[in-house]
């Protein structure tokens, strides 16, 4: 009889784990892997130097802006919200610091600048979101608007030109002989630190608390309130260096 238990819980061992190795390989990201995959085939057959390492590191450098932009949309995302002013936030503080570049003031001074701009920005975002209680898509494809708006104003249809060798290297500097992109070094920095974050810190808990239940969160003494608003700030900061790289 005793046998017969071990038998039996050793074949539900292996069936549970059997399972187990089935649901992850059924996850959505390993479709993604899949196209990926797809993707790269196809248009390496359509043309021989899709696979060239200076187009591939050109692409890579391409993307980086929305990357970066990403990072804490994921955070947003996470609890119930969305953000769809990054893209005007961006655009907003290229502008305020090309104006500020046309008007003479030093590049770092417009830089930081720049990055202030996106954080108040973001406030905006959060205070709206957070603190009045507006729905996040409301809000942000209102401030969307509003962002852009203010971006057409600083410097129109102008585009700010002459700027140091040593500034630009953030967004178009390569390293090594394959020319790695420089702006892909600062992705994967804040990548890494938005994932320990995420899944290390008490912080990354309080986010998924509140998007599986805002009230639930605060009943359990979450500051809601709060972590919003940090979060849309946190956007505003990354949308802003996106338009600086």
């Amino acid at each position: 009889m005793m046998r017969t238990m071990i038998n039996n819980g050793d074949g539900e061992t292996a069936v549970s784990a059997k399972r187990f190795s089935l649901n992850f390989f059924l996850r959505w990201e390993w479709l993604l892997v899949a196209l990926i995959i797809v993707v790269v085939i196809v248009n390496s057959q359509l043309s021989p130097y899709f696979l060239n390492t200076r187009n591939m590191m050109r692409a890579t450098s391409d993307f980086m802006e929305m990357g970066l932009m990403m990072l804490p949309m994921a955070y947003i995302i996470i609890t119930g919200n969305i953000d769809l002013s990054v893209a005007s936030i961006m655009a907003m503080c290229a502008s305020l610091l090309g104006y500020l570049h046309i008007q003479g003031v030093n590049i770092w001074v417009a830089a930081i600048a720049a990055i202030l701009l996106g954080v108040l920005g973001g406030t905006l975002n959060g205070f709206l979101i957070a603190r009045v209680k507006l729905p996040a898509l409301v809000v942000t494809l209102g401030t969307y608007a509003f962002f852009r708006g203010i971006a057409y104003g600083l410097l129109g249809d102008q585009a700010a030109t002459g700027y140091p060798s040593s500034f630009t290297f953030l967004g178009q500097g390569t390293l090594g002989a394959i020319r790695f992109p420089f702006s892909a070094v600062l992705f994967i920095f804040f990548a890494i630190i938005f994932g320990l974050v995420l899944h290390k810190t008490i912080f990354g808990r309080y986010l998924y608390a509140i998007g599986n239940s805002e009230e639930a969160a605060r009943y359990a003494g979450v500051a809601v309130g709060r972590t919003k608003m940090s979060i849309f700030m946190l956007s505003g900061f990354m949308s802003a260096l996106a338009g600086i790289v």
